[in-house]
C-alpha cells in the first residue's frame, strides 16, 4: 500500500478516486492482474490489458484484481481488433470503474458505464479523436504523443498536451509519451494535463511481467550497446499502425520491408487461433473491411515477434514496444518505490520551478 508520500489533487485523482495522477496504460502482456493492482494499490491506477485475453480469461483477470486490491482500477479496450466487444461487455457485466477505449467509438459502452457510475477514458492523438471521443461519452481524455511506446500520434506531447488542454479546456486529461519520472509529471501538469500515463517505466517494474532480459536491456545502458532515448524506431511495418519499438536486428530488418500479403495473413489466422479468437469472426471483416482488417491482421502477424520479446525476452528475434522515455530508465524498482520516488521527484521539481521562476523577476 501506498507510504508518506504527498499527493497532488487533480481533475483525474477526483474523476477516478486515485490517491496519484499516475496511470498504468493497457500493455498487453504486461499490464497484467498482478501490475495493476500493484499500481492502484501504490496510489496510481492501473489498467489491465483485454488484448491478449478471450472473454473468460478477461473475466477472471477483473476478478482477480479485485481480490488482490480495493483501489480504483481500469481495463482497456481496442475496439478495432476482434475480440474487444466480447471484453468490453464483460468489463460491463463486471462494472469495472474505468474503461479505456481506443480505435473505435464507444458510445454505447459510455451509456452503460455511466449507469453504474463507470468511467470512460478515451485514448487519441489528435483534436478530431478528441472531439468525437467525448461525443460518444468519454468523461477524460488520455494524449499519446509521438514519444509512446507502440502506437503514439505525429504530434509530440510537448504540443499535443498543450494543444488539446486549450481546445477542451473543462476536460480531464491524461498525457502518454514521454513520461517517466517525476520532473515528467509536474511538467506535464504545467502543460494543462491532470495526469501522466507511464507505460514504459512501469514495464521496468519487479512486478511487472516483461522478460527479465528485457528489463535489463532497458534499465542497462551498458548491456547490448546500450538502450537510449535514441534507440527505438518508429513505423507501420510491425503491426499495421504506425509503432514505436525498441531498436534490435528485427525490428530494422521489418521497418526496411513489411512481410508479404500471404505471410501476414497467415501470421494472423495463426494469432487468432492462438488467442482463441474463432476464424468466422475474422474473415467477414477482410471480405467486408478490407482495409481496416488488413491492418489488424498485420497486427495478429506482428503477435509472434511481440510475443518472443515481451514474454520470451529474445532481444534479436523479437519486438519489443518502447517509448522513448526508456531514455530516462536505469534501474529496475517495486511499483511503490517507483511510485513514492515519482511524488517526490514532482513535488520537488514543482518547488524548484516556482523559486527559479520567482528569482528571475
Amino acid at each position: 500500500m501506498t507510504t508518506a508520500a504527498a499527493s497532488i489533487q487533480t481533475r483525474i485523482t477526483s474523476l477516478f478516486g486515485c490517491r496519484y495522477p499516475i496511470i498504468l496504460p493497457g500493455m498487453s502482456w504486461i499490464s497484467d492482474p498482478t501490475l495493476v493492482a500493484a499500481v492502484s494499490n501504490a496510489g496510481g491506477v492501473g489498467i489491465l490489458a483485454s488484448g491478449p485475453l478471450n472473454a473468460k480469461e478477461t473475466r477472471e483477470a477483473i476478478r482477480k484484481i479485485r481480490s488482490t486490491t480495493d483501489q480504483p482500477f481500469g481495463i482497456g479496450c481496442t475496439l478495432l481488433m476482434p475480440g474487444a466487444k466480447e471484453n468490453a461487455q464483460v468489463s460491463l457485466e463486471e462494472q469495472v470503474p474505468i474503461i479505456n477505449i481506443s480505435l473505435g467509438k464507444g458510445d454505447w459502452i459510455a451509456e452503460q458505464a455511466h449507469d453504474y457510475g463507470g468511467k470512460i477514458l478515451a485514448t487519441v492523438t489528435n483534436a478530431k479523436h478528441a472531439q468525437s471521443a467525448l461525443e460518444s461519452g468519454a468523461d477524460a481524455l488520455m494524449l499519446t504523443g509521438h514519444e509512446a511506446a507502440a502506437h503514439g500520434g505525429d504530434v509530440t506531447s510537448l504540443v499535443l498536451v498543450p494543444s488539446i488542454a486549450k481546445r477542451f479546456p473543462q476536460v480531464p486529461l491524461v498525457a502518454a509519451g514521454g513520461f517517466a519520472d517525476g520532473r515528467g509529471l509536474a511538467a506535464a501538469i504545467c502543460l494543462g494535463a491532470d495526469a501522466v500515463a507511464m507505460g514504459s517505466r512501469f514495464a521496468i517494474t519487479k512486478e511487472s511481467s516483461l522478460a527479465q532480459r528485457m528489463k535489463e536491456i532497458v534499465s542497462n545502458d551498458e548491456l547490448y550497446g546500450g538502450s537510449t532515448e535514441s534507440d527505438t524506431v518508429y513505423g507501420k511495418n510491425f503491426d499495421g499502425i504506425p509503432a514505436r519499438v525498441l531498436k534490435s536486428e528485427e525490428s530494422l530488418r521489418l521497418i526496411a520491408k513489411p512481410a508479404p500479403l500471404p505471410i501476414v495473413i497467415y501470421r494472423a489466422f495463426n494469432a487468432a487461433r492462438k488467442m482463441n479468437i474463432p476464424l468466422y469472426k475474422v474473415i467477414p471483416g477482410l471480405l467486408t473491411q478490407w482495409d481496416k482488417m488488413y491492418m489488424v491482421a498485420q497486427f495478429g502477424a506482428a503477435t509472434d515477434s511481440l510475443m518472443r520479446a515481451t514474454i520470451d525476452g529474445d532481444f534479436e528475434k523479437g519486438v519489443q514496444f518502447i517509448g522513448q522515455s526508456q531514455g530516462l530508465i536505469s534501474d529496475i524498482p517495486s511499483v511503490n518505490e517507483l511510485t513514492q520516488r515519482i511524488m517526490e521527484e514532482a513535488i520537488e521539481s514543482s518547488t524548484l520551478g516556482y523559486e527559479t521562476l520567482a528569482s528571475k523577476r
